[in-house]
């Protein structure tokens, strides 16, 4: 049986992040970076600079004028924003170029979009003032479902299979039968992407928030979220399934049950929005 470890090797040059991410973080770490320096970089790629636009003129960062260039948007926005997004479009397009071949791709990125904006909706209500990386964080919550299943096919099928009569949480049937979970490879793909602490740690620990010993509320937002969203993905299948949030996010967000259905019902006001920010091929594919 593969380690976390060998398993994110064998695919860490399939989904290594593009040239323009790696230039922001070179940009981030020079303090004498200039606006124009990021604007610059971003403009390099078309399809990023596009989406960054796009996005920067949504409702869903909710600016009040016309945002027409690049450096605009990131000087609105602010540097850590602009290179949370550009983290977010870029593993989207490296996870895009390797489809597995047991999940439906459009509809792993929908769920995965929704748990980001319910993970920004439930920030906004936590006061985190920076939401948008609870949301990044949201979307890239199960990458490491996508290397298991392109690394270990046939215990993808058995597991997927088992999810669908079992009540057990999908990351303790991995660990039954792989010896690890998800939530474990995507933290390990980050560390090798050399991600901020706190993209791994919400990411590794999402599913046991009581386990962060750093970054909990940020862990037991994304984890509340995906709890949210896994229960409305199963019933939109006929499957009845009780939340199963950890005590531990209820204390450290302070949340009261009877925010759930509100925040569900204001975040798919935003679902199909935003997916046609982050694909916007597709959403044109469709219209």
């Amino acid at each position: 049986m593969s380690s976390v470890e060998q398993l994110v090797e064998g695919v860490e040059d399939l989904v290594s992040l593009p040239e323009v991410y790696l230039k922001i973080r070179e940009l981030i770490d020079q303090p004498r970076s200039s606006i124009d320096d990021f604007a610059n970089v971003v403009m390099l790629d078309a399809g990023i600079s596009t989406r960054v636009l796009r996005i920067a003129n949504s409702a869903f960062f909710g600016f009040a004028a016309q945002i027409e260039t690049v450096s605009r948007a990131i000087n609105l926005m602010g540097i850590s924003q602009l290179h949370d997004l550009v983290l977010a479009t870029s593993a989207i397009d490296a996870f895009n170029k390797l489809p597995p071949d047991q999940v439906n791709m459009e509809d792993f990125w929908r769920e995965s979009v929704h748990c980001g904006v319910v993970s920004r909706l439930l920030a906004t209500r936590c006061n985190v003032l920076d939401s948008e990386r609870l949301f990044v964080a949201g979307l890239l919550h199960q990458v490491g479902h996508l290397i298991i299943y392109l690394k270990l096919p046939k215990e993808s099928r058995q597991l997927l299979s088992s999810e669908e009569t079992d009540t057990t949480p999908l990351f303790r049937l991995e660990r039954n039968l792989l010896g690890f979970d998800y939530a474990q490879v995507g933290a390990e793909l980050m560390r090798t992407w050399g991600l901020p602490e706190g993209f791994r740690t919400t990411v590794g620990l999402h599913t046991e928030p009581g386990r962060a010993e750093s970054f909990q509320l940020e862990t037991s937002i994304t984890h509340m979220a995906r709890e949210i969203v896994h229960q409305h993905e199963l019933g939109s299948r006929g499957i009845v399934r009780e939340l199963q949030i950890d005590p531990v996010a209820w204390r450290t967000t302070g949340l009261a049950e009877d925010m759930i259905e509100p925040v569900r019902r204001e975040s798919m006001r935003y679902l199909l929005e935003t997916m046609q920010l982050l694909f916007p091929i597709k959403a044109r594919k469709h219209s």
